[in-house]
C-alpha cells in the first residue's frame, strides 16, 4: 500500500507543479501586455494604439494552449481598460481573447517548424478577422463617429487596416526573436509536450 500511495504522489506532483507553472507565466504574460499596451507606447486616441500588447498574449496561447490564450487576452484587456481611463466595454474584448485562441490553435503547426512566415500566419486570424473587421464594426455600432455605420465603418477599417500591417509585421518578428533566444526551451515550456495515445 505504502508502494502505490508513494508512487501516486509522486505521479501526481508533476502534474501540480505544471499547473502552478502555467498559472505563474500566464499572469507574467498577461502583465506584460497591460503594460506594453498602456505605459510604454502613447496612444493618441481611444481608438488607435501601436503597441505590442498582442506578443505576450499570442506567447501564452503558443506555448500553453487556446484556453490559456484567451484567458490571458481576456485579462490583459479587462485589467488593461481598467487602467486605461477609458472604462470598459466586454464588446471590444474579442480581438485579444483571439490573438491568444489562434496561437493556441496554431500550436502544434509552429512546434513542427518554428519560422517567421507561419508565426505571421497565426497571427493573420486574428489581426485580419479580430483587430480588423469586429473591431471596426464594434467601434462604429458603439462610437459612429463618422455619422453613419457606414461611413463609420469604412472609416475604421481603412485607419486600422494600415496600423495592423504595421502591427502584425513587427509582432512577428518580435515573436520570432524571442522564440529563437531559446528562453521559453530552456524554461521547459517548448516545445509543446504531445499526448500520447490512449493504451501506451
Amino acid at each position: 500500500m505504502s508502494k502505490n500511495t508513494t508512487g501516486a504522489a509522486t505521479s501526481a506532483n508533476p502534474a501540480r507543479s505544471m499547473t502552478t507553472k502555467t498559472l505563474a507565466f500566464c499572469a507574467l504574460l498577461a502583465a506584460l501586455s497591460v503594460v506594453f499596451a498602456r505605459l510604454i507606447i502613447p496612444m493618441p486616441n481611444a481608438f488607435t494604439r501601436f503597441s505590442v500588447e498582442a506578443v505576450p498574449i499570442f506567447l501564452a496561447g503558443a506555448l500553453f494552449g487556446p484556453l490559456a490564450g484567451g484567458l490571458v487576452g481576456f485579462t490583459a484587456d479587462l485589467v488593461g481598460c481598467l487602467f486605461s481611463g477609458y472604462g470598459y466595454n466586454p464588446v471590444f474584448c474579442i480581438p485579444p481573447i483571439l490573438y491568444g485562441v489562434c496561437a493556441g490553435l496554431f500550436r502544434g503547426f509552429l512546434s513542427k517548424k518554428l519560422s517567421l512566415p507561419r508565426i505571421f500566419l497565426a497571427f493573420l486570424p486574428a489581426v485580419v478577422f479580430g483587430s480588423i473587421l469586429y473591431q471596426s464594426a464594434s467601434l462604429s455600432l458603439v462610437y459612429n463617429s463618422k455619422g453613419s455605420f457606414a461611413a463609420s465603418m469604412a472609416y475604421f477599417l481603412s485607419t486600422r487596416s494600415i496600423q495592423f500591417a504595421v502591427t502584425i509585421v513587427i509582432d512577428a518578428i518580435l515573436v520570432h526573436l524571442l522564440f529563437k533566444t531559446k528562453v521559453f526551451e530552456r524554461a521547459g515550456v517548448w516545445p509543446p509536450k504531445l499526448r500520447k495515445p490512449a493504451g501506451e
